[in-house]
């Protein structure tokens, strides 16, 4: 008689196991995040073996340590170099995550396209080689040094790469790769830490870095357990509107680098194009005249962009007045329309406001509440703003107008593309007078109406 096989239970958020089903995470406080799977499978997994040191290592001093042997190696895309801090690592495991259809198998594809000096493995679970083939024909570029390997079992993907032995090695995608030693199906919990300790011993033992392409979940994080953002040395989230042409690839974690970086592409028919500036693609693309829209002269990571911020304020026609808000915390914008009624005497409350970031941007920086407040009231007044006029600033809860992070950087960019004047807080400090622009401090709500309403 069969004996049964014993299970236990494992977050699905950071691996956390229990006994028995828990509503609730203890370790991480998720909700409905517990899964079950066979208990053995942790007695047959090698990611404890993975940690296991071979009888030829020994610890080394700190000193004794040279890494300067190890150059970064260029992917053949600046913007992706400059995003994971010069290139990438020898001996690094970098995991790419996006919603279907982003882009993120392209870009995969496209890295070794466009860099023939690297003898590539690219390994694939989700498409036949000759799907990737017609990929590649549209992406244009040299292949000879690509070799496609159209394999899940991770076992035989390794067997493959130590023999090869390539200078980058990309896995599309880590849910579809599984370890005959682990008795569950790809892209459960257990596969997925087995999967990545294998890989990440493999990247550190031949010093062969490892590209792998990840889910997302509906909530926009990396499908999985969380400790495999834990066990890579870089996260890169892949963002954008399926809808529209263009892509931001962040960075969320970087062992050699910053994560204060992002890069910004356009897909077209022939693949991924680098934006060197994104500034010119954001700024308003419409005649003058029209009311509602406002520059904001923002700072993603170190990079400083200027975009339009559009609003629409109409009368509530069904009695409840609609907040809406695209690309901005919804939140934000109600405690904005807050501050415009308690402290400037604008009565929004009866009517709807929507609002919209332009290009598909995912706004966070405090700095566009300025521009947020000034599209709501030029819709409001059916007032317009002058399309050369941007600007820079954080608004508090008593109305005033506070200064942001890296000011001069913002100005400096407004500068370069042609815009006449900037508001900034009352309180900002500059070190040197700009020359070409116009710089006005306001320090609360009400003075930036007289300042720009007048």
């Amino acid at each position: 008689m069969a004996t049964k096989a014993k299970t236990s239970w494992f977050c699905s958020a950071c691996g956390n196991e229990s006994p028995k089903w828990m509503g609730r995470c203890p370790a991480c406080g998720e909700w409905n995040t517990m899964v079950e799977a066979p208990k053995e499978d942790l007695k047959k997994s090698s990611v404890t073996a993975a940690g296991r040191v071979s009888p030829d290592r020994k610890p080394l001093r700190l000193k004794e340590i040279d890494y300067s042997k190890e150059p970064r190696r260029s992917l053949g895309l600046g913007e992706v170099d400059r995003i994971l801090g010069g290139g990438i690592v020898p001996g690094s495991l970098v995991l790419i995550g996006g919603e279907p259809g982003i882009g993120k198998s392209t870009l995969s594809l496209q890295i070794p396209l466009g860099c023939p000096e690297l003898r590539t493995l690219y390994v694939t679970g989700e498409e036949s080689a000759k799907q990737v083939k017609m990929r590649a024909e549209r992406l244009g570029g040299k292949d000879d040094s690509c070799l496609i390997f159209c394999e899940t079992m991770v076992e035989s993907i390794l067997e493959e790469a130590r023999s090869i032995v390539p200078d980058l090695m990309i896995v599309d995608s880590v849910q579809t790769m599984f370890s005959d030693s682990i008795d569950s199906t790809p892209g459960s919990v257990s596969q997925i830490k087995e999967v990545a300790a294998l890989l990440l011993r493999f990247a550190k033992e031949t010093g062969v870095p490892v590209i792998l392409i990840g889910h997302i979940t509906k909530d926009g994080y990396i499908a999985g357990p969380k400790i495999l953002e834990h066990i890579v040395d870089v996260v890169l989230q892949f963002e954008g509107e399926n809808r529209g042409s263009y892509r931001i690839l962040r960075s969320i974690k970087n062992r050699f680098g910053s994560t204060s970086e992002l890069a910004v592409f356009e897909m077209t028919g022939a693949g991924l194009r680098e934006v060197l500036n994104p500034s010119e693609m954001l700024i308003p693309m419409h005649g003058q005249g029209l009311s509602g829209a406002a520059v904001a002269a923002t700072l993603d990571g170190t990079r400083p962009m200027l975009f339009e911020v559009q609003a629409l304020v109409s009368s509530a026609v069904y009695g409840t007045a609609q907040r809406s808000a695209t690309g901005f915390d919804a939140r934000r914008l109600n405690m904005l329309l807050a501050v415009l009624e308690k402290r400037a005497g604008f009565h929004l409350s009866a009517k709807d406001v929507f609002l919209n970031m332009a290009g598909g941007l995912k706004v966070s920086d405090p700095a566009c509440d300025l521009a947020v407040i000034c599209a709501v009231l030029s819709s409001n007044f059916d007032f317009a703003i002058p399309s050369d006029v941007c600007f820079a600033g954080e608004v508090g809860l008593s109305g005033e107008i506070r200064p942001v992070a890296q000011t001069e950087r913002r100005i400096g960019e407004a500068e370069r593309l042609g815009f006449k004047k900037i508001f900034v807080s009352y309180f900002t400090k500059l070190d040197r007078k700009p020359q070409g622009i116009d710089v006005v401090k306001v320090a609360d709500v009400p003075a930036l109406v007289k300042a720009l309403f007048k």
